[in-house]
């Protein structure tokens, strides 16, 4: 009996060691990852975009009255990108000045940082090229990948940013410390052996450039594949859906939004519109957490982006889901 328990005793030393050694191993593997420079074009824009000649003919505006209609315009472009498919309040808080993305002690602490004016904010110096590299690539102004997940946001336009950057530059100033991001035991492992990518590796390409504005308005497959590069964060590159990256691990795999038959097969657009309005699937049953929560933005999509996100998913070949 003291043989078999001296032997279980050395078990779970060596047990404990070789864990205490991974855990070693990747939190250095996660300084290195994390403190790699990466390099990124650089890029500028107007905040706001200013009016076009023609707009401010039609308008009978010039100089500061041009100035400010622009401005005003560009808010509630911003108002709506924001509040409808960009969800950064999801991560920086309803007045942007912090909020939660992650906050469970296995996985770690990651606050979505303060955007406002105020005192903690961390965008009070930036400038468009930066707004870009942290958005767009998530890449921070000194070079060094972030923990934001900027694939859903690679193919922004520069007015789009430009209009958000205005909105939330209207906001008013929220004077709020938010402490760093830090990783738990199992977000460090996960991090550490490729489990959960940083969105500046899942884009790779740092120097493409973006277009300045988005595709025209219209029930159009472009249009629809502009909009629907914010889905691609949760459904994955392919749009077939399966587990979330770095989701909560009480949430359902993502669905498979393909016209693959374990997909949006049979599905119309009236069907779409309820899901993405309501939450109700066409058999009666409502999502489930995520998608829930993003419905509470989705509604907001008005009927020419909701067709034309419609259009784009049947236009993209059925795969089965993952």
């Amino acid at each position: 009996m003291k043989t078999a328990l001296k032997v279980l005793g050395v078990v779970v030393l060596v047990l404990v060691l070789l864990g205490f050694g991974g855990f070693t191993w990747a939190r250095g593997k996660n300084a290195e990852l994390l403190g790699r420079t990466i390099p990124v074009h650089s890029v500028d824009f107007p905040v706001p975009f200013p009016l076009d000649s023609a707009e401010a003919a039609d308008l009978g505006v010039s100089g500061p009255e041009a100035d400010a209609v622009a401005l005003e315009r560009a808010v509630a472009r911003g108002r709506h990108l924001v509040g409808s498919r960009y969800v950064c309040v999801e991560c920086h808080g309803d007045d942007f000045g912090g909020g939660v993305m992650i906050d469970a002690p296995i996985m770690g602490r990651l606050l979505g940082p303060n955007l406002t004016t105020g005192q903690g904010s961390v965008t009070l110096d930036y400038t468009p090229a930066d707004w870009d590299r942290m958005v767009r690539h998530g890449v921070k102004p000194s070079g060094n990948p972030s923990a934001m997940p900027s694939e859903d946001f690679r193919l922004m336009s520069d007015r789009e940013l430009s209009d958000i950057v205005a909105y939330i530059r209207s906001m008013p100033p929220v004077d709020e410390e938010v402490p760093p991001v830090t990783f738990g035991p199992v977000g460090t492992m996960l991090m550490a052996t490729g489990k959960l990518p940083l969105s500046a590796d899942i884009i790779g390409e740092h120097q493409a450039p973006h277009t300045a504005f988005p595709p025209e308005a219209a029930a159009t497959v472009a249009y629809g594949a502009h909009i629907g590069a914010v889905c691609t964060g949760c459904h994955g590159q392919d749009l077939a859906g399966g587990p979330i990256p770095g989701g909560d691990p009480s949430w359902a795999p993502a669905a498979n939004l393909t016209t693959h038959a374990d997909g949006l097969a049979g599905w119309g657009l009236d069907d779409f519109v309820v899901a993405m309005r309501e939450g109700r699937r066409p058999d009666g049953t409502t999502v489930v957490a995520p998608m829930d929560m993003v419905v509470g933005y989705t509604v907001r999509m008005d009927d020419t982006e909701l067709e034309a996100l419609w259009m784009y998913l049947q236009s993209v070949e059925g795969r089965p889901g993952n």
